[in-house]
């Protein structure tokens, strides 16, 4: 009996170790290589899902290249930032080709700029290499319904953008300034990850929406294509072949995730405030 227990517990510990070793050799010597599809869909404004799901496909090594689908108008400009920055760091280790949907503009675009490769729909619209400052003024309201706001602050710019009085000229200068700044920031993202002159991009980079037809001789666009064809470009060019095996994961909306906030966050734009934007909004 005790001989029987002890081949028993030799072959279980056989049997854990050898799942081990396969599961090792699966992470560090894949045995399939494939392609990873990543949704950039809706407004941005949050870059952490996104981010996480580049990063992940980066570091896996049955991986071998990354298409991007954007239908997305932009959003807030730091996650924009974040997910440029992300994607940026992806096509310096592997193959990432940008498919465009409906609409890849303002913030879409900026996140696209970084990839290997940019394929666009002829109808797509692009572009909007810009930036929006929107702020609310409720000030006559206000002053209709009898509503007054009293203001105490340490500085003579802390309420600057406030909902509750109109804007000075001295404000509007101040917020020039930083938009100004942001787009220039905007600009410099664009001419790097398309490999541009600032000099050639700046006088397209005024806000102003191209087709996707348009966008390819302007260089914003490599080429016009579906999904499938970016798809196919990036198996070519991560060595795949022209059908290459694609994943992707499925989005999952939480009761948890509306409590956090992150859906809708169109309901934000319901409470005035300050809010600079990658953005096109016609």
């Amino acid at each position: 009996m005790k001989k029987i227990c002890l081949v028993t517990a030799g072959l279980l510990g056989a049997l854990i170790v050898i799942s081990l070793a396969v599961v090792l050799i699966q992470k560090n010597i894949p045995l399939t290589q494939k392609l990873a599809l990543v949704r950039i869909e809706g407004p941005i404004m949050d870059s952490k899902d996104v981010v996480d799901e580049i990063d992940e496909y980066v570091r896996d090594n049955s991986i071998k290249g990354i298409v991007l689908r954007i239908d997305s108008p932009g959003g807030a400009v730091a996650p924009s930032q974040e997910i440029y920055s992300e994607v940026k760091k992806a096509a310096a280790r592997k193959k990432v080709v940008v498919s465009m949907g409906s609409v890849a503009a303002s913030g879409g675009y900026y996140i696209a700029s970084a990839a290997t490769r940019i394929f666009a729909n002829p109808g797509t619209l692009t572009g909007s290499i810009g930036v929006i400052m929107e702020i609310p003024n409720i000030s006559d309201l206000m002053k209709k319904i009898g509503v007054s706001a009293e203001v105490v602050k340490s500085g003579k710019n802390k309420d600057i953008g406030s909902a509750f009085r109109p804007m000075k000229e001295e404000d509007r200068q101040l917020l020039q300034n930083v938009l100004d700044n942001v787009h220039e920031q905007f600009i410099r993202a664009v001419a790097e990850g398309r490999h541009m002159k600032i000099e050639d991009l700046r006088p397209i980079a005024d806000g102003r929406i191209f087709s996707g037809e348009q966008a390819v001789p302007l260089h914003l666009v490599d080429e016009l294509g579906t999904l499938d064809d970016a798809t196919k470009a990036a198996g070519k060019l991560a060595g795949l072949g022209g059908e290459p095996e694609v994943v992707s994961k499925k989005d999952k909306v939480s009761i948890l995730d509306v409590l956090r906030g992150r859906f809708p966050k169109e309901f934000s734009d319901i409470i005035p405030a300050v809010k600079i934007k990658y953005q096109y909004a016609p």
